[in-house]
Parts: C-alpha cells; structure tokens; sequence
C-alpha cells in the first residue's frame, strides 16, 4: 500500500516530535531506534524510509525541541510589557516545573554535554539553534546596545541552563530549590542593573 506524501511528511513529524521527548527525557544515547519507533507506532524497519540515519533523526529532534522553547518564549514575552519579557522568561525557565519535565523543557541543560561529544555535523547544528536562542534572548533586552546585550543574553542563557542541569542533578530536594533561586536572583540582578549610559558628544565649535 502506498501512502500520500502528505501521510508520509505527518508520520516523519511525528517520530520527531516523539523522539524529541523521549531523548530530552533518556539523552541521546539512552534510547535506541527501535524504542523511538515503537513510541511512534512504526516498525523499526520503517525507519530508513524517513532518516538517512539515526544522527540525521537526533539533529531533527533536538532542532524541533528547541524551536518549540523559543515558541514558548515567544507566547511569555507577548503576556507582558518589554521591559518584562526577560524576567517573565526566566522565571518560567527556572522552575521547579521545568526542573520536573525534562522532556517538554529546554534541550541545552537536557542534552547539552552529550551534544558536546557528537560529531561535528551534530554540533553544528545544535549551535546553529543555540546562536538563534541567543539572539532572541538579546531581543529582550531593549535598554542596551545591540553588543552590549548579546553579550549579556549569552551571560543569562548560560546561567538559566547551569542552574537547572544542577537543580536536576539535585533532584526534588532543597538545594535543588536553592539552586533554581540563586539561579533566578543572579539574572535578574543583572537585569535591574542600569546600563552605563554615555555621555552625549558635545558639538564641535566652528
């Protein structure tokens, strides 16, 4: 029997998504082929009919899980005023919520030093949506230069993510609580500092 392209692209979107879960949830090597097709109840057979192979299927997966962080980043940012959007996301992204689901959260703290290890296509790839967090991130942060800001969403995203990798080596436990708050105190302080604002250059005297 033959399926429509249509049919076809809807079961590869679904091993995706599927997929996505489950490696945020098991790491990249804590589940195989077989498991993630069963989870999309497919054969494992059917497998090459989709993926080239199982890295090609991996860079699909982490891409998607990491679009659908910066689509929920989006729908936060849109529920408050500018200069809210970065403490609003936060927030969310610290807490013991996220610290609970690994699955449906962020893939940086989930599969960020396994992804360090893959090859180099792998990394590229998973850099290429870590670069694009960070530009959105920069997009939060409207009270500095454009430089001046990437450089501290870079600062930002890098503590959001070690925070909640340690909360989770820390399990549901106080210091997994403490580490999620000192996580949070720590960016926000830094977006409630004031930007060093310059000195408007005075005219030259003709």
């Amino acid at each position: 029997m033959r399926y429509s392209r249509e049919h076809k692209q809807e079961t590869h979107d679904r091993i995706v998504k599927k997929a996505s879960v489950r490696l945020r949830e098991k790491g990249a090597h804590g589940i195989g082929v077989a498991d993630l097709m069963k989870e999309a109840g497919l054969t494992h057979g059917g497998f090459y009919a989709h993926f080239d192979s199982r890295e090609a299927l991996v860079i699909e997966a982490f891409a998607y899980a990491m679009d659908r962080s910066m689509e929920h980043w989006r729908k936060q940012s849109d529920q408050v005023a500018p200069e809210k959007q970065l403490t609003q996301i936060v927030e969310t992204y610290l807490s013991t919520l996220h610290r609970d689901n690994p699955g449906h959260g962020c893939s940086i703290p989930a599969l960020g030093a396994e992804i360090a290890r893959e090859s180099p296509k792998t990394r590229k790839a998973f850099a290429g949506k870590l670069d694009e967090m960070v530009e959105m991130m920069t997009d939060f942060i409207p009270n500095l230069p454009r430089k001046a800001a990437r450089k501290q969403a870079i600062a930002t995203l890098a503590t959001m993510a070690g925070a909640m990798l340690l909360a989770r080596i820390a399990g549901s436990s106080e210091l997994s609580d403490e580490v999620l708050k000192a996580g949070k105190d720590s960016v926000l302080e830094g977006v409630k500092r004031e930007p060093v604002k310059v000195a408007p250059k005075k005219p030259k005297q003709v």
